[in-house]
């Protein structure tokens, strides 16, 4: 016995992975529709080896399904997902509009699980920012052991973060430096992506972060631990999938390099690559299509007395997003509603 389960925004780059893992985890599906806006009815995307007609997202009857999987961006979620819990129907949402509230467990599922039962006071469970999603993966472990006190993160993040028309318009600038004629100004991002990095994402805040950055801080906060401190560098780098970072932590107790690098190869969802030579690491391009954290160049940082490096790279499309939210559903049908 499986689940009736609504993919709202299945047009999109989050909304099609959602539906691709959907199928690649062999989720226990006994229904399942595509919604998705007017303007993209009867759009076909694909489940498996089956082809779904979307439907219209405005006119839907939540009642009687069990799980709706959001991608729709913050201000429609505004609008459907209280129809949605209304009609009985739990939200895992995509967006940053739930994320901060107090009442909504905000979950990756391989750190914090237990958070799950809080989804009953507003049949809502928030899923992370990319860059924060695949990052706590990697510090949990190291916070059991050892305690964080302090994150030091630099972002290198890819231009499908900020959707289709992001890597639109890296393709089409890149297009551009070579072909007299196609050159394409800045629209999607504040200045040239192709060839460059933009050391802003999102809108800046007053006190000269960008809210990116201040995502990383609260979410940590809120998914991890209150009392660790985080300072984030976010960049938007030329890169269609895959993000990736350079992390510092500060630890309370001492933690060895080799017994970090033994915590994380056992830790879930994380695979160790980290090889000292040439190319013993991996890079986005290797991490697309993948459902694991990779964390490579585990070292001491010598310049304080508790400190560590690493690098971490995962699939913003899914450990990011759809990944996370399809593991939430899973672990929601798991302890919650324990069908089949």
């Amino acid at each position: 016995m499986g689940y009736r389960v609504v993919v709202a925004g299945a047009t999109g780059n989050v909304g099609r992975e959602m539906l691709n893992i959907l199928a690649e985890r062999q989720f226990p599906v006994d229904e399942i529709v595509a919604l998705a806006s007017r303007k993209s009815l009867g759009t076909e995307v694909s489940f498996g080896d089956k082809t779904l007609k979307t439907k219209d997202l405005d006119t839907f009857d939540f009642t009687g399904w069990d799980i709706a999987l959001f991608a729709i961006g913050s201000d429609a979620t505004k609008t459907y997902a209280p129809k949605a819990t209304k009609a009985g129907c739990l939200v895992i949402d995509n967006s940053s509009l739930y994320r901060y509230d107090p009442d909504i467990p905000l979950i990756v599922p391989e750190v914090n699980a237990d958070a799950i039962q809080g989804y009953a006071k507003k049949m809502i469970i928030a899923n992370p920012n990319c860059s924060t999603a695949q990052m706590v993966v990697a510090l949990k472990p190291l916070h059991d052991r050892a305690k964080i006190k302090r994150v030091v993160v630099s972002t290198y993040q890819s231009v499908s973060g900020a959707g289709k028309g992001g890597m639109d318009e890296l393709w089409d600038q890149t297009k551009g430096m070579y072909v007299p004629g196609q050159e394409k100004e800045p629209a999607q991002f504040q200045k040239q992506i192709a060839f460059n990095v933009i050391p802003q994402i999102d809108v800046f805040m007053e006190d000269g972060s960008t809210k990116e950055e201040w995502k990383m801080v609260v979410e940590t906060k809120k998914i991890i631990d209150p009392s660790i401190k985080v300072t984030a560098t976010c960049v938007r780098v030329p890169v269609f999938v895959g993000h990736s970072e350079a992390v510092n932590i500060e630890t309370e107790e001492f933690l060895d390099e080799d017994e970090a690098r033994d915590i994380l190869r056992e830790a879930p969802g994380i695979l160790v690559v980290d090889k000292r030579e040439p190319g013993g690491y991996t890079t986005p391009v290797e991490c697309v299509g993948d459902f694991a954290t990779f964390i490579s160049r585990i070292r001491q940082d010598s310049t304080i007395e508790n400190g560590l490096n690493f690098w971490c790279v995962s699939d913003n499309l899914r450990k990011g997003a759809a990944l996370n939210a399809v593991q939430i559903a899973e672990l929601y049908g798991q302890r919650i509603l324990k069908k089949g």
